[in-house]
């Protein structure tokens, strides 16, 4: 079955985090380590779901109470410390910045950096990410290894996703209308964020979990970048498993 790609969308925006770069297989082996070094009974993936589950509410607290943008690095941080404390897991501060190393070292998602490269001419594309400045610069240029056509951090609006001043200050700097552009996530908070806000947007479900009970839902869901491209490019539309979760009819 093949469909006409979404009209008068130019510039796509990808969230960075979880979904072009994999965090829970870059970041497990250390978690691991780390772990097995202090005799946690707490097993890896265990761990990192918590931290994980954390750091959203880190990013969220640091929105809504509008002191001052902390930054990602600190926002996972902050949660990091709050996971090991949950779990009573002995640590020193220098022992816990020592380990938020392992953020400079993330890798993407293979099927993310082919997807990239075959979208790559037919669309304006752009990082749109929570990530520091100078941390998206690295992971773009030495992780990536993608020349996306703009980075634009959250900072340039002070607050994390799903914030809707991030999604109109993407626009503003890309001196685009909002309908021109389209939001590509892994996470169902970012394509509701974007779509309340104008955009067009592609949920690339690679975790197989629901949408958020919002009217603001996807325009397409696809489980990989692969089907991503097969359908802005040729208008092929995706086959997704029975297992992924659907929205009421």
């Amino acid at each position: 079955m093949s469909i006409k790609p979404i009209d008068g969308v130019n510039t796509l925006t990808f969230d960075l985090f979880g979904t072009v770069l994999d965090l829970a297989g870059s970041l497990t082996p250390h978690i691991e380590e780390f772990l097995a070094q202090r005799e946690s009974p707490i097993d890896a993936a265990g761990f990192w779901a918590q931290w994980r589950l954390r750091q959203r509410v880190e990013q969220y607290q640091d929105t809504i109470l509008m002191l001052g943008h902390s930054g990602y690095l600190t926002a996972c941080k902050y949660a990091f410390l709050y996971t090991l404390r949950a779990n009573n897991i002995a640590f020193t501060r220098e022992e816990a910045d020592e380990f938020m190393r392992v953020w400079q070292q993330l890798s993407p998602f293979e099927d993310a950096v082919n997807g990239l490269n075959r979208l790559k001419g037919h669309y304006r594309l752009v990082g749109l990410s929570n990530g520091e400045p100078w941390y998206l610069d690295h992971l773009a240029n030495n992780r990536i290894k993608f020349d996306f056509d703009a980075v634009i951090s959250v900072e340039e609006a002070g607050a994390f996703k799903p914030h809707p001043g991030v999604y109109r200050k993407a626009a503003q700097i890309l001196n685009a209308e909002v309908g021109e552009l389209m939001m590509v996530a892994s996470h169902s908070f970012d394509i509701m964020g974007a779509r309340a806000c104008g955009y067009r947007a592609a949920y690339v479900n690679r975790y197989g979990l629901p949408m958020e009970e919002t009217p603001h839902q996807p325009d397409i869901v696809t489980v990989d970048f692969g089907q991503l491209a097969d359908y802005l490019i040729d208008g092929i539309a995706p086959t997704l498993p029975d297992t992924l979760p659907y929205k009421e009819e």
